[in-house]
């Protein structure tokens, strides 16, 4: 008669260990539950942007930097991308058709030039300061549209490096943050009345959680509008991923065209001169054209036309106010792990080559948003 071990001691024979990314989800959880309790001791830090710090600090403590580096490094950048397109999904239930109609044509045409200028200016400027990689691309989506889900949005068709999206990231919560502060001071200075306001800061200030706290200091009228009018920037997420999503593809099909007519030149000098090693670099580069083509993103990710299907759903009243609630509390804590595994991936001292640019970018761009949608707010108001 054979006998057969247990299942626990077989696998702990044959050196079972848990899954990879276990080990970071955990962490990641972690961090969620220190920046939750960080929101309930100082309500003024929103959720968000204390698990971003977090984040932050994790990989910098002497004891939790080996493992951020380490054995949780697959489960933080797991939830740094998966987690952060499950949240983006929810986000949809947050906004319904019958909300951007009430704010009226004029104050939509008003968020789309605001988001237009911003997203150009920016990324036009991080081009000629010389940002490294994709930084100017990510840093402008995150300042035009919605912040860091933004940016991790963005980062997923345009493949960033983990790096730049992490410095983005960190530039755009740090800017947001200080909003909540720096906004409030301003409206009286500017003549700004309560619903004017929350419209000046829903079309300026980047996350959700930001602009709910710097727009409930001047009371409910001035936050129900800030809210809509951030939702509409929200609503324009889709449409640049879309747009984004066709350019990549375009640049890999012009790849593998080009490819393909280096190896038929190298064919050709080959038959002519007998230069083997120049026809296998060409196949190299038609191989590598052709490679990014079968990798090539979808004209519209699954993530954003799952958004799209929730504010439809949304649009059609049929979902109660607990199923919101309850989306909108998922919505939140999947986000807060999403920003924690992005910001554990920060490097300060990496970030001393390029982070007066980095500023200097950011200080622009959020002159540039605040001053358009001032400009916005008064010809619509």
């Amino acid at each position: 008669m054979t006998l057969t071990a247990a299942p626990g001691r077989a696998r702990q024979a044959a050196g079972w260990r848990p899954p990879a990314p276990a080990y970071g989800l955990g962490l990641a959880a972690a961090g969620v539950a220190a920046a939750w309790g960080v929101h309930r001791l100082l309500p003024a830090v929103p959720l968000l942007t204390a698990a971003v710090v977090l984040g932050i600090v994790a990989a910098h403590l002497p004891g939790a930097r080996g493992l951020v580096r380490g054995v949780c490094r697959a489960g933080l950048s797991f939830a740094g991308k998966r987690l952060m397109r499950l949240g983006i999904v929810l986000l949809g239930l947050k906004l319904s058709l019958d909300d951007v109609l009430g704010l009226g044509w004029a104050t939509v045409a008003m968020v789309l030039g605001v988001v237009a200028a911003t997203f150009c200016g920016t990324w036009w400027l991080g081009r000629r300061m010389g940002l490294r990689g994709d930084q100017p691309l990510l840093i402008a989506t995150g300042y035009s549209i919605c912040g860091a889900s933004a940016i991790g949005a963005v980062s997923e068709v345009s493949d960033s490096d983990e790096r730049d999206v992490a410095t983005s990231v960190a530039l755009v919560t740090l800017c947001g943050t200080l909003a909540i502060a720096v906004l409030p001071l301003l409206q009286h200075p500017l003549g700004l009345g309560d619903e004017a306001f929350g419209r000046w800061v829903g079309a300026s200030v980047h996350d959700v959680g930001q602009v709910v706290a710097t727009a409930q200091t001047a009371g409910p009228s001035a936050l129900g509008d800030a809210v809509l009018v951030k939702l509409v920037r929200v609503a324009l997420l889709a449409p640049l991923v879309a747009v984004l999503a066709t350019s990549v593809r375009a640049r890999g099909r012009a790849k593998k065209a080009a490819g393909q007519a280096a190896q038929g030149q190298a064919a050709q000098g080959q038959a002519a001169q007998g230069q083997a090693a120049q026809g296998q670099a060409a196949q190299g580069q038609a191989a590598q054209g052709e490679a990014q083509e079968r990798r090539r993103p979808p004209l519209v990710p699954l993530f954003v036309l799952g958004f799209l299907a929730m504010t439809a759903l949304r649009s059609t009243d049929v979902l109660s106010t607990t199923v919101l609630d309850t989306a909108a509390t998922a919505q939140e804590l999947l986000l807060a792990a999403a920003l924690f595994g992005l910001g554990s991936a920060v490097h300060l001292p990496s970030l001393t080559r390029t982070g007066a640019r980095v500023a200097a970018l950011g200080l622009c761009a959020w002159v540039v948003i605040a001053g358009a949608s001032y400009g916005g707010v008064l010809l619509t108001t």
